[in-house]
């Protein structure tokens, strides 16, 4: 009897493969939706530094770890409803960004998009 036919036979065999899938479809899924929620303006606004300033919304205000979570892509100037401002991220990293299930959109930082509480 080869491995592949001992593993299946065995409940807990069965259970580890179904959560490796499980866990291979989330992580699929999670990669196929991120170009979905980055703007199409992101990569226009990318600065000579390699940077570009984001706004990412989420379906509900964000709270102090989501914020933790931005800080390690780059600087948060301020948050103003479901919305944070997040400054100096690399252009490599916005994807990561976005790849966070609770994040629904990521667009440029213009003029015309900052958020009213960052002046």
């Amino acid at each position: 009897m080869s491995w592949v036919a001992r593993v299946w036979a065995s409940r807990r065999g069965r259970i580890i493969v179904f959560a490796l899938a499980l866990s291979l479809g989330w992580q699929a899924w999670l990669s196929i939706t991120v170009t979905g929620k980055i703007g199409p303006d992101v990569h226009q606004a990318v600065s000579p530094r390699g940077t570009v300033d984001l706004l990412v919304t989420l379906p509900f205000p964000p709270e102090r770890f989501h914020i933790l979570i931005f800080q390690r892509y780059g600087r948060v100037s301020g948050t103003s409803g479901n919305t944070a401002e997040v400054r100096g991220v690399k252009v490599a990293d916005v994807a990561g960004l976005a790849r966070y299930y609770w994040v629904r959109n990521v667009q440029a930082l213009t003029d015309s998009r900052r958020l009213p509480s960052s002046g």
